[in-house]
């Protein structure tokens, strides 16, 4: 059974749209940061201390930012918009100013995925002008890296993951097409490497957990399905979770791999244990669908939290200390 539902520890009001995407920034001793970016086209950045924004900017013409993120080595933050544009931003001593931008050409909500290979070295993988096709280029200098198009028609690209395993050939890349499919990608070799079919609609949303070579998928019915990478590098899939209302946006792992969330439809977030995919609560606050869930990547278990980007334009923040380990 899954536990009562608990009451966030505080929420965030004013992003002024829909929060489409959330991105946690708490590395070393600077301030705890959230970012988000909403429907009518502001990024936000989130003061965790204070619990008011820091700074707000704008640079998609209005139009709607689906994904944000930051690197690592700098203080360079990355935005999407369905301007077909992705921008980097100049976040250092006060700034704010747009330092180079990629042209898209998708006017989609396939999230970008980017990977650092080096400092100062990134690859961006982002869906193309045409509907199945996935392009990925090395930042900053955006040499094209490979271009991916399924043999099939699968639809259009709905969500990607890129990653470099442990052991083995490298990078690879997850995609979830609009035809239910999910198929694993060789960046290096530009070629496929399994396929399947995971739902018999459109994949919403995928994450991977790296370490045990596990996902989870996503799309607009009541199954969560749930795969493995065998040795060969084959996606199988295996049982999955049945949620009481279909629609689910967003899925996110927690880093540690001990928790799973997912931003419904049904205006609520369910906690897995990710182990066994055990219910451990639902989180009931928003009034419209939840669109983005994001863990913190905080040192200090007691300090990680969960964040919920809503429709309803505010962002819920949930402290989930307490709920560790799947030990069921």
């Amino acid at each position: 059974m899954s536990r009562p539902s608990p009451s966030p520890i505080y929420t965030l009001r004013g992003a002024g749209g829909a929060l489409n995407t959330l991105h946690f920034s708490c590395h070393g001793e600077d301030t705890p940061l959230l970012f988000s970016g909403t429907a009518k086209g502001a990024v936000h950045m989130w003061n965790l201390n204070t619990r008011r924004a820091q700074k707000v900017v704008e640079g998609h013409s209005g139009s709607s930012v689906v994904w944000v993120s930051t690197l690592q080595e700098k203080d360079t933050l990355i935005s999407q918009g369905r301007d077909m544009q992705v921008c980097l931003w100049d976040l250092s001593e006060g700034r704010s100013e747009v330092t180079d931008s990629v042209w898209t050409g998708s006017v989609g909500f396939c999230q970008c995925s980017m990977l650092e290979m080096s400092p100062g070295t990134s690859l961006l993988a982002f869906a193309g002008q045409q509907a199945e096709e996935i392009q990925i280029i090395e930042l900053p200098s955006k040499t094209p890296v490979c271009t991916l198009v399924p043999d099939a028609k699968l639809g259009m690209v709905m969500c990607i993951k890129l990653w470099q395993p442990d052991s083995g050939p490298g990078p690879l890349l997850l995609a979830g097409y609009e035809d239910g499919s999910l198929l694993l990608w060789d960046v290096t070799k530009r070629s496929k490497l399994s396929q399947t079919k995971a739902h018999p609609e459109p994949v919403m949303c995928l994450t991977f957990d790296t370490e045990r070579l596990r996902g989870i998928s996503g799309s607009s019915e009541k199954i969560l399905c749930s795969w493995i990478l065998d040795r060969q590098n084959n996606l199988q899939l295996q049982d999955g979770v049945t949620l009481v209302n279909p629609g689910v946006s967003q899925l996110c792992i927690r880093g540690d791999s001990k928790l799973l969330a997912s931003a419904g439809w049904d205006h609520r977030v369910r906690v897995f244990g990710w182990k066994k995919l055990r219910p451990l609560a639902v989180l009931q606050y928003h009034t419209d669908m939840v669109l983005s869930v994001a863990f913190s990547d905080h040192q200090d278990p007691r300090q990680r939290l969960l964040a919920a980007g809503s429709k309803d334009q505010r962002i819920s923040l949930w402290s989930i200390y307490n709920e560790g380990a799947d030990t069921g």
